[in-house]
């Protein structure tokens, strides 16, 4: 074959505001611990891992910014309740550590089968440095098997060592331990910097705003390889999409979005973010592409780039799910535990997709997104038994899933509204619902997104606002919505200078009936 020699460059996301932020990792990397991540924005707490497959263990060495006591964990679904915890530190009478489980959001109990083997505690510089090991698999009920799956990582740490409420000092990451993608070093790294301008947010809701700006001209094609996110305000800020726009955008402006503007046409994504996420590395032989074109590219929102050496192949970013449409109805019903939503996406070009971003909105509990062949579900692409809102990023697989032309793709969500009483709808309000998945790529294909959204013209009109949950009345609305057609849009990023041909709408016969009989 073909040896690529892949000189990337490095870009920069940010949302509402974007610094340049230039890290050095700490530390050289260990062969014993390869593997590194900050579990939070500030980096008070770097996590360093490593592991043994034929042995089956794993190695942690947790660095927090405290002389106080620490604590790490594993969890289901980024919280307390169930979560698989070790706590310790280095105090007046030497060190302390344990194992510890969760059955609430209350102080942990203290594990009748200590799994977790502490190495060494010490403190350095105001710093906190505990290496422990267990393995990956244990036999105790009240531990969580490391898996090839991502999982969510839990921390938590005190002032002091004695052990007590943590207040705003934890938080959670969800991370692919025995799959994670070694971040690139590279040392000529330089890139732009695009920030949002003292905006200021209308008392409202739910409010979008969009940038439309173009970069600087490079005549010849550079590639992104890493994407990070500079965010001020966390605690207002929901999602990110960057997009590409067609050729005839070729004014900028910073506004809100949707507002009849020419951005509102540009589709091609480039690159996500969700609330939890952080860095996000391309694989060495693969690159998001900027540059090369003979006049200036536009895009809504900001980007960051370097060096002008080809990588091997384009990627790219496909958008698929439920399509929202506001002309055709789409509730889903309150006071329900567990109601499905499907999206589907035929035929496409062949492609490998290495890396997943799953969303939806507050009532998500569950995303699957189901690879087709022959009208019989042939593996997962990705799924999340445990949705968070609170977490979202994108995962890389640690390898590739090769979508090939006439494969489907359906991506069932699971949403509980328990706690509503009236009807939820798909649309773009943090209330409203979505059910999303975005698969990076390559080689990078021409479709931007691909949505789908069940016929609901003509069907009786049902009214759930005073819903009660009756098992066979939801399963009986679930079928209806799986036996109509599906109208599907497909939008084309890469399109001549003509709105007519940036959208193609498809309505398929098909009914999703016949793909999902055999789903789960």
């Amino acid at each position: 074959g073909v040896q690529c020699i892949c000189d990337i460059m490095r870009a920069l996301l940010p949302l509402l505001s974007l610094f340049l932020a230039w890290t050095t990792v700490a530390g050289a990397v260990d062969s014993v611990m390869p593997f590194m991540v900050y579990l939070d924005p500030g980096k008070m707490v770097c996590l360093h891992w490593g592991f043994d497959a034929v042995l089956g263990n794993i190695t942690f060495k947790l660095v927090v910014n405290t002389t106080g006591w620490v604590g790490f964990g594993l969890s289901p679904n980024g919280g307390m309740t169930g979560a698989d915890i070790v706590m310790g530190g280095l105090g007046p009478r030497g060190s302390y550590f344990s194992d510890y489980y969760a059955t609430d959001e209350t102080m942990p109990l203290v594990d009748t089968q200590q799994s977790y083997t502490l190495l060494s505690v010490a403190e350095t510089n105001g710093q906190t440095i505990m290496t422990f090991e267990r393995t990956m698999s244990t036999c105790d009920p009240q531990d969580l098997s490391i898996t090839t799956q991502p999982i969510k990582l839990i921390y938590a740490y005190g002032l002091t060592d004695e052990i007590t409420y943590h207040s705003t000092r934890r938080g959670t990451l969800e991370v692919n331990l025995l799959n994670y993608l070694p971040k690139m070093s590279m040392s000529n790294s330089t890139y732009l910097s695009v920030k949002v301008d003292n905006i200021s947010i209308p008392p409202v809701k739910t409010y979008y705003h969009c940038k439309v700006m173009s970069f600087p001209t490079l005549t010849t094609k550079h590639h992104i390889y890493q994407i990070e996110p500079a965010i001020e305000n966390y605690d207002i800020v929901h999602h990110l999409l960057l997009y590409k726009c067609p050729p005839f955008v070729t004014q900028g402006y910073s506004k809100p979005c949707y507002s009849g503007d020419i951005g509102d046409v540009c589709f091609g994504v480039v690159a996500v973010w969700g609330v939890g996420g952080g860095v996000f590395d391309l694989p060495e032989h693969a690159g998001l592409p900027v540059g090369g074109e003979p006049t200036p590219v536009f895009y809504r929102l900001e980007v960051h780039y370097n060096n002008p050496t080809m990588v091997c192949y384009d990627a790219g970013i496909l958008t698929t799910g439920v399509l929202m449409l506001s002309s055709l109805e789409y509730t889903i019903p309150p006071k329900t535990p567990s109601f499905h939503t499907y999206g589907l996406m035929n035929p496409v070009p062949e492609f490998h997709v290495f890396a997943v971003m799953l969303h939806t909105h507050l009532a998500g509990r569950r995303i699957r997104v189901g690879h087709y062949r022959n009208g019989k579900q042939i593996d997962f692409v990705a799924f999340d038994e445990n949705y968070n809102f609170e977490i979202q990023h994108f995962f890389n697989f640690g390898n590739f899933k090769t979508i090939k032309p006439g494969d489907e793709i359906a991506v069932e969500c699971s949403f509980n509204t328990t706690d509503r009483s009236g009807v939820t709808k798909m649309g773009l309000a943090t209330t409203d619902e979505m059910c999303l998945a975005f698969l990076v790529h390559y080689p990078a294909v021409s479709i931007a997104t691909c949505l789908s959204h069940p016929l609901t013209m003509g069907l009786p009109n049902t009214s759930y606002d005073n819903f009660i949950f009756i098992s066979d009345r939801l399963s009986g609305y679930e079928n209806m919505l799986k036996l109509v057609p599906q109208y599907q849009v497909v939008t084309d990023d890469k399109v001549s200078n003509s709105l007519k041909c940036l959208i193609v709408y498809f309505l398929f016969i098909t009914h999703l009936s016949n793909i999902i009989s055999t789903h789960y």
